[in-house]
């Protein structure tokens, strides 16, 4: 029986916002399918999609968080974190000083 080959997980790359907006930009001109684009650039087409779905959703054709709104959203939730890690350690202070004093 023949052993199948695996393909190496491919390592993680990070883009520039220029290069994605090249890539759309090729798209959005109809030189290129977004199968073709992947191929030509050496990307995954779910990348490329994700990146298309995304410049539409800025841009107010697509319906979803904009990029700003993502960005806002995450910042939101940090803070909202931080802060119930506060109470929550206020209230441990309290409870032990209370302790404390009787």
């Amino acid at each position: 029986m023949e052993t199948m080959e695996r393909k190496k997980p491919r390592t993680r790359r990070s883009f520039t916002p220029e290069f994605k907006a090249e890539i759309v930009e090729h798209y959005k001109h109809g030189d290129r399918s977004i199968s073709q684009l992947a191929r030509d650039f050496d990307l995954g087409e779910t990348a490329v999609r994700a990146w298309v779905h995304q410049a539409e959703t800025d841009a107010g054709d697509r319906p979803g968080l904009t990029s700003e709104e993502r960005t806002e959203l995450t910042q939101l939730r940090q803070e909202n974190r931080r802060l119930r890690e506060d109470n929550e350690t206020l209230k441990r202070a309290t409870a032990f000083f209370v302790r404390g004093t009787r």
